[in-house]
């Protein structure tokens, strides 16, 4: 019976420490989701920019790269990137405020405050003029940067007269972004031979469209999210108080949630152009403002571009096309002695659902609740902040010609991370086990 007893005390014993092992796993779990969200909300405290989400100008990148395998050099170069940074693509984003405030004014209830916002608007509005959505002077120094970069990290892919092929969409700040990296690749090497074209021809990869996930995406599932959550997190009152004298004036006249919105976009937009060196917007809000609107935008993203439950989950294979694309484009150009590099220039909303489609640092995450979003890490401005690029970066052994195929995947410049077989190096797969995954998953969807 002692011994019996003493046996069962032990198990009882062990069971509790499992118990309270599990209960300290699961809070040190949310205490780092809950260190994640705080890390985010002191970064746009810090740095208002990073409130922008896409707005956001094209971050440098850290510069660390891991070294490829002993033997191993890169010889092809495959991309997708983003335009740079722009102007707000309609007058009326610009207009819409201006007129709420100019109206205010008039009317006398305008606060010192409200009356120095009109006078920037007013000064952002003169130099965007009939320049909506086009490529401004720091886009086109984004991508001669991000061209530079690649070109002196990867100069075994750009060697002797290799060639570029290179698309664009048919849209002017996409074209103007792709001759910007074109040229500087060929101040480096200009022996470089290169072929360049923007036709709707290449469209059906290029800038997918696709009903039923078009449809989906503009569900009133994720409408209602948005709203909902809104409603509940944005409290408008304390910016309009700011703005106007009289609550009266703002309760009758002012859709302050558009205002509100419109503002926030104004405030973001502004790094993107030259009136960056003279004015700013963001002292027009709180860092709790900033934050919670930065929430929005990115849970927008989130329903309307990755895998969320409200948008059908298979938002990402709007890029199924794209993703084909790049693989029998590589199998093709890897082929050859000499494969150059394929480039290609977008937009922010194929960016976004490749890199989901991808799994890029585990990226394709499925939530139903958008509060979990900055718990779990998930941000927008990190995946598509203007001149956001994808690059595939392929190795080969030239004395060992029979070894594997590696490539390795470049969000924004940066190393990520694949849902592949590790190697015995860090960042880098083999292009078999990367075929036969992402194959397998595009054959695998039924749209």
């Amino acid at each position: 019976m002692g011994i019996a007893y003493l046996c069962m005390q032990l198990r009882i014993h062990h069971n509790d420490m499992k118990k309270h092992l599990i209960l300290l796993c699961v809070l040190a779990f949310s205490a780092s989701l809950h260190v994640v969200a705080q890390s985010i909300r002191k970064q746009i405290e810090s740095h208002p920019e990073l409130s922008a989400n896409n707005y956001l100008a094209y971050p440098a990148p850290s510069g660390k790269l891991t070294p490829a395998p002993s033997g191993y050099l890169p010889v092809y170069l495959s991309h997708y990137g983003r335009h740079g940074s722009r102007y707000l693509i309609h007058a009326q984003q610009y207009l819409r405020p201006i007129e709420t405030l100019q109206r205010a004014d008039s009317a006398g209830v305008l606060t010192n405050e409200g009356k120095d916002v009109l006078k920037k608007l007013r000064l952002m509005y003169t130099e965007s003029y009939k320049r909506w959505g086009e490529l401004t002077l720091l886009g086109a120094q984004q991508h001669q940067q991000i061209a530079r970069r690649m070109y002196n990290r990867f100069p075994s892919v750009f060697r002797d007269s290799v060639w570029v092929d290179a698309k664009s969409t048919d849209v002017i700040r996409c074209i103007l972004s792709m001759e910007n990296e074109l040229q500087e690749l060929i101040r480096h090497n200009p022996r470089l031979r290169i072929r360049h074209d923007a036709s709707a021809h290449d469209m059906y990869y290029m800038n997918q469209s696709d009903k039923k996930l078009s449809h989906q995406k503009d569900s009133s599932a994720v409408k209602n999210t948005i709203d909902e959550w809104a409603k509940r997190n944005i409290d408008t009152q304390p910016l309009m108080s700011r703005l106007f004298k009289d609550k009266e004036y703002v309760a009758k006249k002012v859709d302050a949630s558009q205002l509100t919105f419109d503002l926030f976009s104004l405030a973001s937009i502004v790094q993107n152009s030259e009136i960056r060196h003279s004015l700013s917007l963001y002292n027009l809000f709180t860092p709790d403002e900033l934050y919670r609107l930065w929430q929005r935008s990115n849970a927008w993203w989130y329903l309307r571009y990755a895998s969320a439950p409200q948008s059908g989950g298979n938002q990402p294979f709007s890029q199924r096309n794209l993703l084909r694309k790049i693989i029998t484009d590589a199998d093709s150009c890897l082929a050859l002695p000499h494969p150059g590099a394929t480039l290609r220039f977008g937009h922010d909303t194929m960016v976004m659902p490749l890199t989901c489609l991808l799994n890029l640092n585990n990226s394709d995450i499925r939530v139903s609740d958008i509060d979990s979003l900055a718990l779990k890490g998930w941000s927008s401005t990190r995946i598509v902040p203007m001149a956001a690029n994808i690059q595939f970066v392929f190795y080969k052994n030239p004395k060992r010609p029979k070894d594997d195929v590696l490539v390795k995947v470049l969000l924004n410049e940066e190393e990520v991370t694949l849902p592949l077989p590790k190697t015995s190096t860090p960042y880098y797969y083999k292009w078999s086990d990367f075929k036969k995954y992402y194959l397998a998953k595009l054959n695998a969807y039924r749209g």
